[in-house]
């Protein structure tokens, strides 16, 4: 009987194997007949198509497309794209240091990045590109301007420019320099003891630089607690989420496991160190563009019960990409793994698989139920939900139009002009006196935008003619339209504390820059309030991460 058994055990793992050989070199011949038959229709296109093809630019095009039927993050990089591709890993690049935009149909330097070539020579936002070393930028858009603008570190750069105020472009002279985009653009240790580091990115040495400002922190004050803000972060190198959650865990924890196709593809990431702080409290900020690595951050520090996460639920990356590189000097970036966090929970919310489906998103009712370390409940599909919710800021009508239509740009650039200095960036306020200006200049160029509402009537109104009633309703349509004008009025004044909010922001950053920038975005942020609320109440803090809650 005993024999029997192993007959049976043996027979069964053959007849698997076999199966798996079969449907090996059954998919080895789809990818031969596939190739083969490519290459044909490539050499018959260059052969006998009435035009000349570009066949390299026809490639991309079909590799592109190929892989736009997998996920977003499986991508092809050709070679011209290596450089930019290395940035999101390296956060370095050789360049003037410098956010643009395109703005009224030109290029324009909107942010120089304090002590960066941009700023050195004098370049201030506004000024809109008009030539590079020669080369006309009309018509050109930002991707192509980016190009133009980076280089080796070390070489001269010639750009003409349009300032405004000036009739005739100005002609600048700049050394490129090897720019290094900030992990963490800005840390504090507030008044009452907490302290704060904002980490806009996982590139190269995040882990390490955030150890070493924590260490500071802890040298020079008694803190009462940790934030760690990973708003709009979209993530990075997967080694830095796991070294960074190693500064609040024990060495040998699990952050994260990788599970692929293949054994080679599955791996566990522990932690390897011993930590900075095991005690000290922690709150995380995270809103719906916090992603990947920021999601690992987050949701490994949830499940260990280390840390209260506040703000919205995240994006819902779960998905990990390898780069392979490929024959001539190019690259692909490919997903190769699903992660799963401590509790074995995966947050990857959109289901690629199921591409022809139209809801792609995980339902509710395949959502399964998992467990923190204190036995909290947690979900898994849909990212990171926060441990206290908050609803996300949103903004009027009136002040998303001034934002897009790039008045509040505009005016900060026309202030900045006019005032050699402003008081420093806790102090700067603005004035009756800043906030009348700012209507005025709206007034001289006639800003208008037009509502939801608007748009509604217009379009009950496109209906009402199509089916013979326009005439019976048009005196009440336009007496709603001339009621929403007498309300559109005050919107400037309705939203007041809004659009100044985002006005300061504006106008410190043309002094202080992206510090000054950061620093007024915090002065009346809700969401670093709460997070104020729940460390300064330890009794709270330690009520949410119990299982009760």
């Amino acid at each position: 009987m005993k024999n029997l058994h192993l007959w049976i055990i043996c027979s069964g793992i053959l007849l698997l194997t076999s199966i798996n050989i079969q449907a090996q070199n059954q998919n080895n011949f789809e990818i031969s007949k596939s190739l083969d038959i490519y290459t044909s229709l490539l050499r018959e296109l260059n052969l006998s198509y009435v035009d000349e093809i570009n066949p390299a630019e026809l490639n991309e095009i079909a590799i592109k497309s190929m892989l736009e039927d997998l996920d977003p993050y499986t991508v092809f990089v050709p070679e011209a794209e290596i450089e930019n591709f290395q940035l999101m890993t390296t956060g370095e690049y050789g360049g003037i240091g410098s956010l643009i935009q395109l703005i009224d149909g030109k290029v324009t330097i909107t942010e120089p990045y304090a002590g960066f070539p941009a700023q050195k020579s004098g370049l201030i936002p506004g000024d809109a590109i008009l030539e590079i070393n020669g080369v006309d930028a009309t018509g050109k858009n930002t991707s192509a301007i980016s190009e133009l603008l980076k280089g080796q570190p070390g070489s001269a750069i010639e750009l003409k420019i349009k300032r405004e105020g000036f009739d005739k472009p100005l002609s600048k002279t700049l050394i490129r320099e090897k720019i290094k985009i900030d992990n963490i653009p800005y840390h504090t240790v507030f008044e009452n003891g907490i302290g704060y580091l904002l980490l806009t990115g996982f590139t190269q040495k995040a882990a390490s630089e955030m150890k070493e400002i924590l260490l500071q922190m802890k040298e020079d004050y008694d803190l009462k607690g940790f934030i760690i803000d990973l708003r709009s972060n979209g993530g990075g190198l997967l080694n830095e989420a796991v070294d960074i959650c190693n500064l609040f865990v024990d060495k040998g924890e699990l952050i994260v496991s990788m599970r692929g196709k293949t054994a080679e593809k599955t791996t566990v990431h522990r932690t390897r160190q011993a930590p900075v702080d095991k005690s000290l409290p922690i709150i995380v900020l995270v809103n719906e563009a916090s992603a990947s690595a920021s999601e690992i951050v987050a949701g490994a520090l949830q499940d260990l019960d280390r840390a209260v996460i506040i703000g919205q639920r995240t994006f819902g990356k779960g998905l990990v990409q390898n780069v392979v590189p490929l024959s001539y000097n190019t690259q692909m970036k490919v997903t190769v793994a699903k992660y799963y966090i401590p509790s074995g929970r995966c947050i990857q919310e959109v289901d690629y698989s199921h591409k022809t489906k139209t809801d792609t998103t995980k339902r509710d009712s395949l959502v399964s139920t998992f467990k923190t370390r204190n036995g909290r409940l947690v979900y898994d599909g849909k990212g990171i939900a926060p441990d206290v919710p908050l609803d996300a800021q949103t903004y009027s009508a009136v002040t998303a139009n001034l934002y897009a239509g790039n008045y509040i740009f505009k005016f900060a650039n026309q202030f900045a002009q006019n005032h050699k200095s402003i008081a420093k960036t806790e102090d700067f306020k603005i004035t009756e006196e800043i906030y009348t200006d700012f209507i005025n200049y709206l007034e001289e160029n006639n800003f208008s935008y037009i509502t939801e509402s608007e748009r509604m009537i217009e379009n009950m109104r496109r209906i009402a003619d199509q089916e013979a009633y326009k005439d019976a309703i048009e005196t009440q349509l336009h007496a709603l339209e001339e009621q929403l004008m007498t309300y559109k009025k005050n919107d400037l004044q309705k939203h007041r504390s809004e659009i100044e909010e985002l006005l300061k922001m504006e106008i410190v950053q043309r002094y202080y820059y992206q510090k000054g920038k950061i620093i007024s975005a915090l002065q009346d942020d809700p969401e670093l309030q709460t997070a104020f609320d729940i460390l300064l109440d330890q009794s709270r803090y330690q009520q949410i991460l119990s299982p009760e809650q």
